[in-house]
């Protein structure tokens, strides 16, 4: 068979494989979303921006993308998140967040790998970023109901990020925790002001946190209701 031929047979079958050289074969009428893959669109949205704007950031190199035998674009999740990062957008995210979903902001990995085995116990679905740009991205991909979220971090801090997820009609009904090792009462009035919901001072017991981690996304699952 030609190169050609096997795409085409993928297409029908509706096979979507992503290879380790990012050879990527999807159907170019898909209309669903897919989590590795997104097409023109798909990706413009997530970083609320223009198609035309997301484009011509292709067509100049600035993100990549691959072509399907139709001449269609698909841009594979990893490079979306890399361009968001490089970018600095800080993107728009769906309105129904999973309230099994906790995205740890923390630049300390130490830290991450305590919180994601606690919550992961308790069957949540977690994702971590180290920075602030980073948390960005993930927001977009992962769509948590809940981030936990330190203060301190590189290029972008957690009141920053808290400013920008709470001024968002998109992802202001995100919870926001605050669990930091620099407390204080200014800290604590000044990221409470910018709009978290919560707030613990590392270090946190196991039971303590899950008690504050319930009690957020009880509450944003009373509002969705």
């Amino acid at each position: 068979y030609t190169i050609y031929t096997i795409y085409t047979i993928y297409t029908i079958y509706t096979i979507y494989t992503i290879y380790t050289m990012k050879g990527v074969c999807i159907r170019s009428d898909m209309n669903r979303v897919n989590d590795e893959i997104f097409s023109i669109p798909q990706a413009a949205k997530r970083c609320a921006i223009s198609r035309w704007t997301l484009m011509k950031c292709v067509n100049s190199g600035e993100l990549k993308a691959l072509r399907t035998p139709g001449g269609h674009y698909r841009i594979l999740k990893e490079d979306l998140e890399d361009f968001i990062v490089k970018k600095k957008i800080y993107p728009l995210a769906r309105n129904c967040s999973s309230n099994k979903r906790v995205l740890v902001v923390d630049d300390d990995l130490k830290v991450q790998k305590f919180l994601t085995a606690i919550l992961s116990s308790e069957k949540y679905e977690t994702e971590t970023a180290s920075s602030g740009f980073e948390a960005g991205a993930k927001v977009v991909t992962f769509n948590p109901g809940l981030i936990i979220l330190d203060l301190i971090m590189p290029e972008m801090s957690g009141f920053e990020v808290c400013r920008q997820i709470k001024k968002n009609s998109e992802t202001s009904h995100m919870k926001i925790l605050v669990l930091t090792g620099n407390d204080s009462q200014e800290n604590r009035e000044r990221i409470m002001e910018t709009g978290a919901d919560d707030y613990i001072a590392k270090p946190v017991e196991k039971d303590v946190l899950l008690g504050h981690v319930e009690h957020l996304l009880s509450i944003n699952e009373g509002n969705q209701l």
